[in-house]
């Protein structure tokens, strides 16, 4: 049975993830986890000013026009008696 990849291997895959402005599906697998590490190695870094605009930018979007968020003229009660306001 193929051995699940290590902490070490993850935090280092997040951190090149991050370094090139790349992203990768999780590794199942020890070896998978490597060659995913291989890859990124070989991948340009991207320049710190380019990551932090990036982080910059994502966090400006963190809840702007978020589809599931409720304002308080949706509902009425409080707690279990909650419920959505319904319109007529």
């Amino acid at each position: 049975m193929p051995r699940a990849p290590t902490d070490k291997q993850l935090r280092y895959l997040r951190a090149l993830a991050m370094q090139t402005a790349t992203t990768f599906a999780p590794p199942r697998t020890a070896g998978e986890a490597s060659k995913a590490i291989r890859e990124l190695q070989g991948r340009k870094r991207s320049a710190s000013y380019e990551r932090s605009a990036d982080r910059d930018a994502i966090a400006g979007r963190q809840g702007a026009n978020d589809g599931a968020g409720v304002t308080a003229d949706e509902i009425v009660g409080y707690g279990s008696n909650a419920h959505w306001r319904t319109s007529g």
